[in-house]
């Protein structure tokens, strides 16, 4: 596995959060004048079920955007606490990066996994463009599996329904 920067691999997470903040706002205030939009009693009335649908629209990108500062702040307190260097060795703990050898039905194939507090299923890109990061949380399933794991343990992981054996290949 090369020398990875985590602290370039977090900002990229930081700015992909930033951009969904961007987004769930634009949404929620696009929501909020669409319900509003409805201008005369005749129209409200008509469309009330559409106005209600805006408003449940707005007020769910709302809660989006909450999440979204949630997560922020537990990146930033992650940063200003410092992650953790990894020994080489093991165990698999917060803020681990994780080769992973897996197999499915085209054959084997290695994944690199980032165990961070937030931000699970987002995908970030290696130095220079090269290779894909998968971020996963210590509470989905293969961060449960992974953790305290070291070099050489197996896990297995159920994907649709298809119990699956993964190889720890390497810790940083």
């Amino acid at each position: 596995m090369p020398l990875l920067d985590k602290n370039a691999l977090l900002a990229q997470l930081v700015d992909r959060l930033h951009q969904s903040d961007r987004l769930a706002h634009r949404a929620e205030a696009d929501a909020r004048e669409a319900a509003r939009s409805l201008a005369t009693e005749s129209e409200k009335k008509e469309d009330g079920r559409a106005a209600i649908e805006y408003g449940s629209l707005a007020t769910g990108q709302a809660q989006r955007a909450r999440r979204v500062h949630e997560e922020l702040q537990a990146l930033a307190d992650l940063q200003k606490a410092g992650l953790p260097r990894q020994p080489p060795k093991g165990p698999v703990a917060l803020g681990a990066i994780v080769d992973m050898s897996t197999e499915d039905e085209e054959g084997f194939a290695e994944r690199t996994f980032f165990l961070l507090p937030v931000g699970a299923g987002t995908e970030l890109t290696g130095p220079d463009g090269d290779g894909f990061l998968s971020v996963i949380t210590p509470s989905s399933p293969v961060g449960r599996a992974l953790m305290g794991r070291r070099p050489g343990d197996i896990i297995e992981v159920t994907l649709a329904g298809e119990v699956r054996e993964w190889t720890v290949l390497e810790i940083a």
